[in-house]
């Protein structure tokens, strides 16, 4: 390339606002996310097709998951010392590269090659998983402007994006769910995840106009920074490892091949149900600073809220697990209608935990205290992958619900710890350049 060309995609690269970057950085998690949702059922429902069990299934997503919990400690690391743009564009190609992997795998390949050849892809797509969430989570700090006149101003507009993007992101994998199933019932596993790689291989290249200095700290952090957490990060994420671990215990594996194996839904079925559920789930999870102003929650939520909603979702799984022992109805029923109510309660509380993060937060700092919280996001989601699928060979539907109302439980207790997030921490706004004729604050979009 020669230097004229460099010097016009640097310049480029400067007019990029900070909002500007931020929708790059979302627009590629966006497509991530559909490959993720729709990667998911693949290899839920081909394996279940060649006779894998749940736990066997359950297995083939330990590296996912165990891998995301090292990319999100690290990963934060990485992203503070190298910036954002470095950690994304790692993302996205180690997902391409799962997906190429996972190409040419063949019914006629022996189970235990099959596992542990799915079990490295998988592992790939944790890391890539994680390290685009970081990013994506990571960049709103740097968004959302300072309003040092009015605190809750802006607090309440930290909500609102995080909101939005996490609703958003959810609502994109329920639609990647449902286009898994489609895929695996149209085109097969292998041509589905051909196209899969490809699509991504053009999401990647809308990134390339990103700034290398995008989320990068001034003071480059050591290694000993990953672990120097205050009480609320430390508080806040260990509420969260039991939150994650109580969804997938009953979501992740044995949902699926409840409603394939007990109720006899095809897979499409099953793929576009809970496409359905997580794309409701994440307009909830878009929509909650709004229900909550309709409920009369003017300020930005806080300890209480994080307190009240894990408290709600405790009773949700207790009485699907009682229902579907006592036989009050048709089990479809049970299951259906109290994963619709678990959904709304669930969103809530992963909406207004996504913000609490941030709000404990120094934006200079804010990708390290991301990538230790959602370490512990996906040491729940390991635990909860590993139980969904031992705990359904061990007591079917009912042992997983149970399992879950405890988990919830523990996120309520340990949630009452929580001390109140500190005040000032917004400092610290990615160096960019604000749009011409507006005000610093038109930068982070619509109030």
């Amino acid at each position: 390339m020669s230097s004229d060309s460099r010097q016009g995609q640097r310049q480029s690269q400067r007019a990029l606002t900070a909002l500007q970057q931020y929708m790059i950085v979302t627009a590629n998690y966006w497509a991530f996310t559909l490959t993720d949702g729709a990667l998911r059922m693949l290899v839920v429902f081909h394996f279940h097709q060649l006779g894998y069990s749940t736990l066997e299934i359950a297995l083939l997503f330990l590296f996912y998951e165990f891998f995301g919990i090292l990319t999100n400690l690290y990963g934060g690391w990485l992203g503070g010392r190298f910036g954002l743009r470095f950690t994304l564009w790692m993302g996205t190609l180690l997902q391409v590269a799962a997906l190429l992997m996972l190409i040419p795998v063949a019914d006629s390949w022996p189970k235990w090659w099959s596992v542990a050849y799915v079990m490295v892809a998988q592992a790939l797509s944790g890391i890539a998983k994680d390290l685009n969430k970081m990013s994506a989570k990571s960049a709103i700090k740097t968004v959302v402007p300072e309003t040092p006149d009015d605190h809750n101003k802006g607090e309440q507009q930290l909500f609102r994006w995080v909101a939005i993007l996490t609703g958003s992101k959810n609502a994109l994998k329920g639609v990647g769910f449902f286009l898994g199933g489609v895929l695996l019932t149209t085109i097969g596993f292998n041509a589905a995840v051909a196209w899969m790689a490809a699509g991504l291989v053009l999401a990647f290249c809308g990134t390339l106009v990103l700034p290398a200095a995008m989320g990068r700290m001034k003071n480059k952090p050591g290694f000993s920074a990953l672990f120097s957490k205050s009480r609320g990060i430390n508080v806040l994420s260990l509420a969260r490892f039991f939150l994650f671990g109580a969804r997938d215990v009953w979501f992740v594996v044995a949902l699926p091949v409840f409603l394939e194996a007990a109720l006899g839904w095809r897979f499409w079925e099953v793929g576009g149900f809970l496409g359905l559920w997580v794309i409701g789930y994440g307009i909830v999870q878009g929509f909650a600073p709004a229900l909550r102003r309709a409920w009369g929650q003017s300020a930005p939520p806080g300890v209480a809220a994080v307190q009240f909603w894990s408290a709600v979702l405790t009773a949700i799984p207790v009485l699907m697990a009682i229902a579907l022992w006592r036989e009050v109805g048709p089990s479809g029923v049970v299951v259906v209608a109290g994963l619709a109510l678990f959904g709304v309660v669930f969103a809530m509380n992963s909406s207004i935990h996504s913000y609490m993060i941030l709000a404990y937060s120094d934006a200079e700092a804010v990708s390290l205290n991301v990538g230790f919280y959602y370490m512990a996001n996906a040491a729940g989601r390991l635990v909860g992958t590993l139980l969904s699928g031992g705990m359904f060979l061990l007591g079917g539907m009912q042992a997983c619900l149970w399992t879950s109302s405890l988990f919830v439980a523990a996120a309520c207790l340990v949630s009452a710890r929580l001390p109140p997030p500190p005040r000032g921490t917004r400092h610290g706004l990615a160096e960019c350049r604000p749009v011409p004729g507006s005000s610093p604050g038109d930068a982070a979009g619509p109030a």
